[in-house]
């Protein structure tokens, strides 16, 4: 029983933990390669350049982050599409005003382009391989 309740705890945190975004700044970018991060290796369309917030060092190259469209930073109003995208981080944008710069075919997923700047809450994207202890079974 103490292990059963030990694991529902590790379970509980890691959950709030991923519900719980950070707010920042994104912006757009349509150069993708060469990338700090992968050379000329060509990373998709779904990716982003990492702030010097995030960039520490290349830490975060290909991390994977959800983010979401808040709100407008400038006068276009209603900037956001009410969706979320997913993103790897190939790119460190160093001195950008923003905490993530997008690539526009992300950025559109989540936002009207004509804004060029926006809200945003983000999470580090995390996934579990395996749940197949027999105790969160019962």
């Amino acid at each position: 029983m103490e292990k059963t309740t030990l694991i529902f705890v590790g379970i509980i945190a890691s959950l709030v933990s991923f519900a719980s975004a950070t707010p920042g700044i994104a912006t757009f970018y349509t150069n993708y390669v060469p990338s700090a991060c992968f050379g000329s290796q060509d990373q998709g369309k779904m990716i982003a350049a990492a702030g010097d917030a995030l960039w520490n060092n290349g830490a975060v190259c290909g991390k994977m982050f959800t983010v979401t469209c808040t709100g407008p930073r400038n006068p276009v109003p209603h900037p956001c599409t009410g969706k979320s995208v997913t993103v790897k981080i190939v790119d460190h944008c160093p001195g950008c005003p923003s905490t993530i710069d997008l690539s526009r075919e992300a950025f559109a997923l989540i936002a009207n382009p004509v804004a060029g700047i926006i809200n945003i809450d983000y999470n580090q994207y995390a996934y579990f391989t395996s749940l197949s202890s027999p105790l969160l079974l019962r």
